[in-house]
């Protein structure tokens, strides 16, 4: 089996492999130094002996069958933000880096896209074109909402800084408090006071269940909840109780499990906006992955230390 694509050449014998997972981000990737070989494909074994930087499928989880085939392997670039399928799961020495800032636009769209979609009631109206009806109703409105964000990152910042221009008062939450961000040990106090909860985490330890039967408690009635994380940050028992008492509202792109099994009772809800894990998954995606990958690949043939590498969760 060849790869599907290949572009650099090697100077006498030494070159760094680079293998892609999809061969029209190549030209996306820039100039490259040409002791840069690069090639692509479904399968990096197809040059197992010479990989040294791999740059899996979008959303893949961490194959431990080609991992363990690709000896010379230094550096493993995802093209998600999320590297929680990945962690613990490298040989010592592999360098695990993420796409910080790739998906920062796409996903705060989606965040600010349901909330006003849920807010405007647009699955209400969608239903009713479906069945030719004018169903007019007045609905609520973004304008004056008080929105918080648990998740202050690179995603975080994006959503609030789209948020911004709908008149909307915003709070962020991290791991720790710093100048303008409260520390997630501060959400009993804040949640009451928040007509949107948006939750942007990494999955990790800490974060597992973040969202429980006690965080829901705690939002005030009327209050939606958004999830543009990963599934397992919300615990699905606790929401799916909450959402059939009528008492909040939810929008997710995300659950757990995943999918969302057939004749779960979250496919029903009347108050529950979702979609199927597709926040990133936009035109742009791999324009703004590849040119991450090529600046990558250019700082590590160079010798200069790479961004984005995961330290700890994340």
């Amino acid at each position: 089996m060849s790869p599907s694509h290949r572009r650099g050449r090697a100077i006498g014998s030494h070159f760094v492999q680079v293998f892609v997972a999809h061969a029209e981000g190549i030209p996306l990737m820039g100039d490259l130094p040409t002791t840069v070989r690069v090639e692509s494909g479904p399968d990096p074994t197809v040059s197992a002996a010479e990989v040294e930087f791999w740059v899996p499928p979008f959303l893949a989880t961490a194959p431990m069958e080609i991992i363990a085939r690709l000896p010379r392997l230094k550096v493993v670039q995802l093209l998600s933000a999320g590297v929680d399928a990945w962690l613990g799961r490298l040989p010592e020495g592999v360098i695990l880096c993420d796409a910080r800032g790739v998906h920062s636009s796409s996903t705060s769209e989606w965040a600010v896209a349901a909330v006003l979609a849920y807010l405007r009631d647009f699955p209400y109206f969608a239903r009713a074109q479906s069945r030719g009806e004018w169903a007019y109703r007045p609905t609520d409105e973004l304008a004056g909402k008080r929105a918080l964000i648990v998740g202050a990152g690179a995603i975080g910042e994006a959503t609030a800084a789209r948020l911004a221009p709908f008149e909307v008062e915003i709070t962020r939450v991290a791991r720790h408090a710093r100048d303008g961000v409260h520390g997630v040990d501060e959400l009993p106090v804040l949640l009451p006071d928040a007509d949107v909860v948006i939750v942007i985490v990494p999955l990790t330890a800490e974060t597992v269940r973040l969202v429980d039967a006690k965080f829901l408690a705690a939002m005030r009635d009327g209050a939606l909840l958004v999830n543009a994380a990963r599934g397992p940050v919300v615990d699905t028992e606790a929401l799916t109780a909450e959402l059939a008492a009528g008492r909040i509202g939810a929008a997710l792109d995300v659950t757990a499990p995943e999918p969302l099994p057939a004749g779960h009772p979250l496919w029903t809800m009347p108050n529950l906006l979702l979609t199927p894990h597709v926040a990133a998954s936009v035109g742009g995606m791999l324009r703004r992955g590849y040119a991450m990958v090529g600046a990558q690949v250019r700082r590590y043939a160079t010798g200069e230390p790479l961004e984005n590498v995961v330290e700890g969760d994340y």
